[in-house]
């Protein structure tokens, strides 16, 4: 069964505007965009007073949807259900849309994730505005996006469902946490705070351990456009995809010729793909299963020579040592949205243990890889295929 669609504006107001009558000397909850996780919940709200707060920021209340519009926190699922928000009254970052549903025609818990949800993602990525790195999802686009609409006892029938898979898979990615937390303890076991260096490890330059122009940031926007997009073909990568761990397929991909002629950006098995805008600094090593991918611009690849560094060593020195996370941020800049400078990237410092000490770690990796994937792919492919079919009519 299919469900009638409706325009979005048509049953939700698309950032209400805040009350000209308000009480000003209440507390509210503010929201920074820090505040709200990719994975739907309020990490932090913070109380406030409402007057000393609603200029230049985003009004909304209890129980509406809220929704990161640039890039890459669209991309990335930020994006909450404000059930639980402290306070009847919030403001946020000017970087969120705000959805407030017609509660006799749309139930917010089923807005949630009928937002929150990769079908949807993908098609506001394709209908962002803007300059590279400040790309926006415009409102029109909301206002104007269709949806499907069951009877509200249907979304919240189908909402429940959606909960109970959310449930499962934040349990699980809650013991994948303690995995990692577990190999953060052995990397300190093994080589020690490499900000006090007590091993005494040599310290060189990020660029000496490089091959073949190996630190190298994405293609300008001029030279790969959308236009030039496939639905199959040569894989391309962007922010998303290393936030998680390279576990989400990409849709996009670029023909063979097109590949061949941005060969400079390719990332194959063993590089370091680096996020170089928005959050800055995550990374992680390309799988070995993957055949060679192209970058997007806002990601940079670290290509090293093995026989001295192994990458996936690297790749943990680089998330955990605070000496080198520090130099990062250091080369961090933007008056709006922070970047790194791929030049001065190539000067920050590393230390270099032996390459069997750093095999070892790499094998303990492997171990914990192989435990926790299963589980990790599992439950969001359950999840993800669970949503299609809910809003399909087929759940």
């Amino acid at each position: 069964m299919s469900w009638p669609l409706v325009k979005l504006s048509d049953v939700s107001v698309v950032n209400p505007r805040c009350p000209k009558d308000i009480d000003g000397s209440q507390e509210v909850t503010f929201l920074a965009m820090a505040s709200v996780s990719e994975d739907g919940r309020l990490l932090n709200q913070e109380p406030r007073i409402l007057d000393e707060t609603k200029k230049g920021f985003t009004y909304f209340e209890r129980n509406d949807v809220v929704l990161a519009k640039i890039t890459p926190c669209f991309e990335n699922g930020k994006a909450a259900y404000l059930d639980k928000l402290n306070t009847r009254v919030g403001f946020g970052s000017t970087e969120f849309h705000v959805l407030r549903p017609e509660p006799e025609k749309l139930d917010g818990k089923y807005l949630f994730y009928l937002l929150w949800n990769p079908k949807f993602r993908h098609l506001g990525e394709r209908n962002m505005s803007g300059s590279a790195g400040q790309k926006r999802v415009p409102t029109n686009f909301l206002k104007n996006l269709e949806i499907p609409l069951p009877p509200l006892a249907e979304q919240k029938r189908i909402a429940a469902i959606l909960d109970k898979a959310d449930q499962l898979r934040q349990k699980r990615q809650q013991a994948i946490a303690l995995a990692d937390d577990f190999l953060r303890s052995v990397f300190l076991d093994m080589f020690g705070d490499l900000a006090f260096n007590p091993y005494d490890y040599q310290r060189v330059s990020l660029d000496s351990l490089s091959v073949n122009d190996g630190i190298k940031c994405g293609p300008f926007g001029t030279q790969l456009g959308k236009h030039e997009y496939l639905a199959e073909g040569v894989p391309l990568w962007g922010i998303k995809h290393v936030n998680r761990d390279f576990k989400v397929e990409t849709d996009e991909y670029l023909s063979a010729p097109k590949a061949i002629a941005l060969k400079a950006y390719s990332i194959r098995p063993d590089d370091i793909v680096m996020t170089r805008k928005g959050t800055v600094g995550n990374c992680h090593v390309y799988p070995e299963h993957m055949p060679e991918g192209i970058m997007h611009s806002d990601l940079l690849r670290i290509r090293v020579d093995e026989s001295i560094i192994d990458p996936y060593f690297l790749s943990w020195q680089l998330k955990l040592s605070r000496d080198v996370s520090h130099q990062i941020s250091l080369i961090s800049s933007g008056a709006i949205m922070a970047g790194i400078n791929v030049t001065k990237l190539k000067n920050i410092e590393v230390y270099v243990p032996e390459v069997t000490q750093q095999i070892k770690f790499r094998e303990i990796l492997f171990k914990k890889g192989e435990l926790t994937q299963k589980y990790s792919q599992g439950d969001l492919a359950l999840f993800d295929a669970l949503s299609q079919k809910a809003f399909a009519g087929e759940l």
